[in-house]
């Protein structure tokens, strides 16, 4: 497992482009005896077990992203300014493990393991797996993701919502321009920027439920280049986030009318593109129960509550249509500073793998106990 892991994280491979990440995962499963299937660009799954009935699911993500390694490890990744610095080498071989153990078993129940590409993009892949008919037949499906945050062998789990739903605003203030001694004579597009950079966020909190946890950061603003001329246009990035999926499927539509409300004193007009990102991971009350039950089976202290996350995760797209559970694997070795993730410098415990590989182990076991119970 070690030996797959570093091979994994040496060799990086961009959302989308994961090509010979694809292939060594699809020559590992296949010299063990068994038969993956590509999806249609990259990544694939692989069936185990019984032909017929509903399946059991884990996924692991297997991009890479672009950011520059300079952890030191004698395996860093040998791509120029691409790096596993969110710890998706882990995930893979977790799941790789996972299938060659059990495709050494004679199971009573299907098991689909999936090896996703694209999470780490907007509009990513889980999207397209789903599409691709890669919950066809799926009763439930779990995840797990590397918490830097965490002592090695600890496990953090979270019933509801454990990431937030992540959006993206770019808009756009146009107005006629003018000179900077004649605001009067036109319409200020600085100003306005600055309207709508600090009153949307602070709008937002009264007309939003704060229990959700929304919140809208900018990220950028461009406008002008001349310190007396008041500019045409400008432009503002940022990002909308959100615990609550109800409050997630309404943003959109508020964000663009309080936008309309701000401006228009000023006598600007503007153009809102706003992406939809990633709904939040809405854990499964029963399946997190499950989980727990597994971690507390592979060591009685290792499950931990975890706090819910701000970032995006795009694992919420299998949730919309079966449930399932996402958890927190420990990868803090227990000495230094605590790293976080999307850092060149993240160094993942490897002794994490064991574990990761023993809870869904756990799951497998928990789960068809369950299934057998309800059948009987």
């Amino acid at each position: 497992m070690t030996g797959w892991r570093r091979h994994i994280h040496a060799h990086p491979e961009l959302s989308h482009e994961e090509v010979e990440t694809t292939a060594f995962i699809s020559e590992v499963l296949t010299q063990r005896g068994m038969n993956p299937v590509p999806f249609p660009g990259t990544g694939l799954y692989v069936d185990l077990g019984p032909e017929g009935g509903d399946r059991l699911a884990f996924r692991a993500d297997i991009d890479a992203l672009r950011v520059a390694e300079i952890s030191g490890l004698e395996f860093a990744s040998g791509t120029p300014g691409v790096s596993h610095s969110c710890g998706h080498d882990v995930h893979t071989t977790i799941c790789l493990a996972l299938a060659c153990a059990l495709a050494e078993l004679h199971l009573d129940h299907g098991i689909r393991i999936i090896f996703q590409p694209a999470e780490e993009v907007m509009g990513g892949g889980a999207v397209d797996v789903i599409r691709w008919g890669g919950l066809q037949n799926v009763a439930a499906i779990y995840a797990l993701h590397v918490e830097p945050s965490l002592r090695v062998g600890q496990i953090g789990v979270r019933t509801g919502a454990i990431t937030s739903a992540a959006d993206v605003i770019n808009l756009e203030i146009t107005g006629p321009g003018g000179h900077t001694s004649r605001p009067q004579k036109t319409a200020d597009v600085i100003y306005a920027l600055g309207a709508v950079a600090t009153q949307l966020p602070a709008l937002l909190s009264r007309r939003i439920d704060p229990r959700t946890g929304t919140v809208v950061v900018f990220g950028a603003v461009e406008a002008g280049g001349a310190p007396n001329a008041i500019p045409k246009s400008g432009r503002l990035k940022g990002t909308v986030r959100t615990s609550d999926i109800g409050t997630w499927r309404a943003l959109e539509g508020l964000i663009t009318e309080l936008i309309g409300q701000i401006l228009a004193p000023t006598g600007c007009d503007f153009d809102l593109h706003y992406k939809r990102g990633v709904p939040p991971v809405l854990n499964d009350d029963v399946a997190t129960a499950l989980a727990v039950e597994a971690g507390r089976s592979v060591d009685p202290h290792a499950v931990v509550s975890t706090p819910q996350s701000s970032g995006g995760e795009d694992f919420s797209w299998y949730l919309e249509h079966v449930p399932g559970a996402m958890v927190r694997l420990g990868a803090w070795n227990g000495r230094g500073e605590k790293q976080d993730l999307h850092q060149g410098d993240l160094n993942v415990d490897e002794k994490a793998i064991g574990v990761g590989v023993r809870l869904f182990g756990a799951v497998v076991e928990k789960y068809f106990a369950a299934v057998a119970a309800d059948e009987g």
